[in-house]
């Protein structure tokens, strides 16, 4: 006889060979070494240039983690403008770029400019010729007296914001609205919507005096 409706199964000898489908991590050791020669390896062959690219500090989205920042995509091509930076070039000399990305406000593109200027007035440029270096650039003979980083990030780190929790004084808080915030709201609100109405009440006033005299 078949079961209906939402009952148990009975008899549920499914026999599920568990041991052919479980994972296991022994190489894990292995594949933490074999990461850190990749990472070596990499470093070594861009060498003397950092293995990462200069990127924007951005906020995290959503009400919650907007207070935090991290490092995003790339820089928008108004930040590129304002520190003097080509946009064709900004991507030869390790600058991530991104023209999606829009600034939504001032404090964010001042940021990301004074990043970009820093991030150039510590940018070591090598002639393709090593005879014939242009202006700006460093011959191959003056890079030993220069110091080089392997990372941007770490040369450039995004600071934290402040999240600390503050105190004020008594004295410093604002003074409270006469009356109440929720009645100065409702009085304003009230004073928007009627004002039109109120305004022709008045003139139809004005008026029917003007006719009277």
């Amino acid at each position: 006889m078949a079961i209906k409706h939402n009952q148990k199964i009975v008899k549920n000898h499914l026999h599920k060979d568990w041991q052919r489908r479980v994972r296991t991590h022994f190489d894990q050791a292995g594949k933490k070494a074999s990461r850190r020669t990749a990472r070596q390896a990499k470093a070594a062959a861009l060498a003397p240039r950092p293995v990462d690219k200069l990127r924007p500090i951005v906020r995290c989205p959503t009400l919650k983690y907007n207070r935090k920042v991290r490092t995003g995509r790339g820089f928008t091509l108004t930040e590129l403008k304002e520190a003097g930076i080509p946009r064709p070039l900004a991507p030869t000399i390790g600058i991530a770029v991104d023209h999606r990305r829009q600034n939504l406000s001032e404090e964010s593109l001042a940021l990301n400019v004074a990043r970009l200027k820093a991030y150039k007035e510590r940018l070591i440029l090598l002639p393709r010729k090593s005879s014939a270096a242009k202006k700006g650039e460093t011959k191959a003979a003056e890079l030993s007296k220069v110091k080089t980083v392997a990372s941007v990030a770490a040369a450039l780190p995004v600071a934290a914001t402040d999240l600390a929790v503050k105190e004020i004084k008594k004295g410093d808080m604002p003074a409270p609205v006469k009356g109440g915030a929720y009645v100065a709201l409702r009085q304003a609100r009230s004073e928007k919507r009627y004002l039109g109405a109120r305004e022709k009440r008045a003139k139809d006033k004005a008026e029917a005096e003007g006719a009277k005299k």
